[in-house]
């Protein structure tokens, strides 16, 4: 009897703890869900994305060329993540910005080593990945967001009234466009580079057309900026820069008349501009060979053309930076 009496107390003694234990867990699962309740519900698409921590195709995003003034919150617990003012345009092919509001975004490296990955700091959800030394902002900092990661928030009225951002357009040629594109989007003020035909006679040309020099176009680039932030003159400097002026039959090894140099002035002040900086480069001795002609109409080039060197993952064969002035 003693024997049984005392194996009983042992059992309860056991027993009690796991009981409390298992008490314990319940209502830890019970806040958790609790929690998880507060969150917006996902659908399978963002699920994929938010939770298992996939990829959405590139310059597939609702954000990715999105610039309005407003903050952009966690599509799951709707924490404020970024602010617009630090929103770029990096080419990539998601949403980038090279800062994140203080204490929004936590960073974790991949279990490979090889990637540092942002959450949510308030969820967990995942937002993408970041990355430093790239040279694309003065922050040195891209944060790459899925889209599908984030809800955007715009500014109130009285806020917008503020912070909204007017923009201007810009356009040169400088030969191949790839390169000349690829070089403006990382000046910094300039919202976004796009390559297209300017100068030409035919109504929406096309690249065999162009190339084959029955349109008169000129391989151009439309460079939409912030006045704000970059000058017309800053850009027009830049320009005479990443490509050779005193080239006149071509750029590099592309020759031919689609690839003649020429600043597209919208104004008479562009004009000025242009004509001065173009004095001031023959007085060092160079020869120039850019032309200066009005803007008209500018035609984008067909979508293969676009962010060439970014979706390549290379740099560009016959433009590159060189100081002049």
């Amino acid at each position: 009897m003693a024997r049984r009496i005392a194996a009983i107390v042992i059992l309860l003694a056991v027993a009690l703890p796991l009981t409390a234990c298992g008490e314990q867990e319940m209502e830890m699962g019970s806040d958790d869900h609790r929690s998880e309740a507060e969150y917006r519900e996902l659908t399978p698409a963002e699920e994929r994305v938010i939770v298992h921590k996939g990829t959405e195709r590139p310059f597939s995003g609702e954000y990715d060329d999105h610039f309005e003034a407003g903050t952009y919150h966690c599509r799951r617990c709707d924490s404020a993540l970024y602010r617009s003012d630090d929103k770029f345009a990096s080419g990539c092919g998601w949403p980038s910005f090279d800062d994140e509001i203080e204490g929004a975004v936590r960073r974790e490296v991949d279990a490979d080593g090889r990637r540092t990955e942002i959450l949510c700091a308030n969820c967990g959800a995942h937002l993408g990945h970041v990355f430093e030394g790239e040279q694309l902002t003065e922050k040195n900092t891209r944060h790459c967001v899925n889209s599908i990661s984030m809800v955007f928030k715009p500014a109130t009225q009285a806020g917008a009234a503020e912070s909204a951002v007017e923009t201007r357009l810009a356009h040169f040629a400088g030969g191949c466009f790839w390169g000349v594109e690829h070089l403006f989007e990382q000046k910094e003020g300039v919202l976004s580079a796009v390559s297209g035909y300017m100068g030409g006679t035919a109504e929406e040309p096309t690249y065999q057309q162009v190339l084959g020099g029955r349109t008169g176009h000129l391989e151009a680039v439309q460079v939409e900026y912030d006045p704000s932030k970059v000058s017309y003159e800053e850009l027009a400097r830049y320009f005479f820069e990443i490509h050779d002026p005193t080239q006149a039959n071509g750029q590099g090894p592309d020759i031919g008349a689609q690839y003649l140099s020429a600043v597209f002035y919208g104004s008479e002040e562009e004009k000025e501009i242009a004509e001065r900086l173009i004095g001031i480069l023959e007085e060092k001795g160079y020869d120039i060979a850019t032309m200066l002609k009005p803007a008209g109409t500018f035609w984008p080039a067909e979508d293969y053309h676009q962010n060439y060197y970014e979706r390549k993952g290379s740099q560009p064969y016959c433009h590159a930076y060189a100081k002049r002035f």
